[in-house]
């Protein structure tokens, strides 16, 4: 073999034991007995070892000086593997496997001190693992930022004072847009009791609309949803609460997002390094057009007003314009997940700087709780009124997912991008969407976006799509300001 099919034979088998170590997270917030965490954490530690061993071998380096790239996605394989790389062989194997054991406890303990509103009791893991997770950052960035080597691996090719710069330039238009909403007169909500049974019905229904293949995905409950794995096996996950089915249904089209991100990719590519979603902003960019452009607009909503009344029977709301402002209506709230999209990329601006001093060293873990407070008081004039709806409410931390919250707004500066594109080149969408049919817009992003997978860098992934066109907050400013302008009657 040359070098090349050497390093890509290496990469395969590498990225199949790494899609055993998701289903085995998978399994852990789906379906495992509560009594096997003890033993996963073991099991997860296991893996990655062996995982670790085979990313840092002394022999792809040799190959890697002496490989050649026949074509386009050789080169961008070897751009993955020489990254990764140069990341992996930073991190001690030690360090890595007890990352490995520490995720799926911390995680369980989360789990238990989110349900009784208990930071003490979660406090002592999260200490364990930002103190994990500031090693690792500093043993990456070599003398550098570690947050900004930790968010490399979410969104490559991009730095914290960039993203920061970014964020201070929308902070300004997000806030003015929503006092200037939040002064108008608020539409009601929709209100009822809605069944799991039914809700997961057109859970299902929504993911088949916008392209999931159920033949290579599956869909289950979880605390907080999330999608995993890649190529012939993409499972999703929801969650649902009686009384609020948009949780329940949005969710579900956003991991779909992700799901037909990883589906749509280019079938040459599967386990190779180039065969996944480019960056976690490129991944969000399919979540939120989904969910929020696609799935939120005026035209889809009517449809699914129809498709809850034939499920449910009568709603609250009077007609398909009051559930297209139910489903947009922006309001008080603590919770990330369940955010309008005026006020979604504010709760991202917060976990940011949060996350941000954490890694840095400029916070503690036993004082985040009372920063995450003063900071929401803030930032949005009403004070947390439980840790489950504050510093207790996202995975994230419990998992070490420390660089991953910007991707979210990251991910919707690429959806306004991209809706702008799509909009432009399929006149006729919200005709389509009116239907239920999404097969115009899903096709568009795999055709620009999906299928070519990590085959270039982030944004000149975004860029190729729209044309060349650099990605920038200001499509999705506008998008917001005309939508909610409109809605709100401004």
């Amino acid at each position: 073999m040359s070098a090349y099919d050497e390093l890509i034979a290496h990469a395969r088998q590498t990225e199949a034991l790494a899609q055993v170590a998701g289903r085995l997270g998978w399994d852990q917030q789906t379906v495992m007995p509560r009594g096997a965490n003890a033993q996963r954490s073991e099991e997860m530690a296991a893996l990655e070892e062996v995982l670790h061993a085979r990313r840092t071998d002394p022999r792809l380096g040799e190959l890697l000086t002496q490989a050649e790239a026949p074509d386009a996605p050789a080169a961008a394989n070897l751009r993955e593997i020489a990254r990764d790389y140069a990341r992996n062989t930073r991190v001690p194997a030690r360090l890595a496997a007890e990352l490995a054991r520490l995720t799926p406890l911390a995680q369980s303990a989360w789990e238990e001190a989110r349900r009784a509103d208990d930071v003490a009791a979660f406090l002592p893991w999260l200490e364990q693992m930002v103190a994990l997770r500031r090693e690792e950052g500093q043993a990456i960035a070599n003398g550098g930022d570690p947050y900004d080597a930790l968010m490399a691996d979410y969104e490559p090719e991009t730095d914290s004072d960039t993203v920061a710069a970014t964020f201070a330039r929308m902070r300004p238009r997000l806030v003015a847009l929503r006092e200037a909403v939040l002064g108008a007169e608020a539409p009601p909500p929709l209100t009822g009791h809605f069944p799991q049974e039914g809700q997961l019905r057109l859970a299902r229904r929504l993911a088949e609309h916008f392209g999931y293949d159920f033949t290579r995905g599956r869909i289950d409950l979880a605390v907080h949803p999330f999608s995993s794995g890649s190529g012939t096996d993409v499972r999703i996950t929801t969650r649902v609460a009686v009384e609020e089915p948009f949780n329940c249904f949005f969710s579900t089209i956003h991991e779909v997002g992700h799901a037909a991100y990883e589906q749509g990719v280019d079938a040459t590519h599967l386990l190779t390094p180039i065969g996944r979603g480019v960056s976690m902003g490129a991944h969000e960019s399919q979540s939120r057009i989904y969910e929020n452009q696609l799935g939120r607009s005026r035209a889809f909503t009517s449809w699914l007003h129809g498709a809850m009344v034939q499920e449910f029977g009568a709603l609250s709301v009077a007609d398909a314009d009051a559930f297209y402002a139910a489903v947009n209506r922006v309001h008080s709230g603590f919770i990330r997940t369940e955010a309008d999209e005026i006020q979604y990329n504010l709760h991202i601006m917060l976990r940011f700087d949060l996350e941000r001093a954490l890694i840095r060293g400029k916070l503690e873990p036993a004082d985040l709780e009372e920063a995450w407070n003063a900071r929401f008081k803030a930032d949005f004039g009403y004070p947390v009124d439980r840790p489950a709806n504050g510093v207790l409410q996202d995975v994230h931390w419990s998992v070490g997912l420390f660089g991953y919250f910007p991707t979210y707004s990251l991910g919707n500066i690429y959806a306004g991008c991209l809706h702008q594109a799509l909009r432009a080149a399929v006149p006729d969408l919200d005709a389509q969407l009116a239907k239920g049919d999404l097969a115009a817009a899903t096709g568009w992003l795999r055709e620009k976006v999906q299928r070519f997978g990590a085959l270039r860098p982030p944004r000149e992934t975004i860029a190729h799509a729209c044309d060349g066109a650099a990605p920038h907050e200001g499509p999705l400013m506008e998008y917001l300001e005309a939508k909610f302008t409109d809605l709100y009657r401004l």
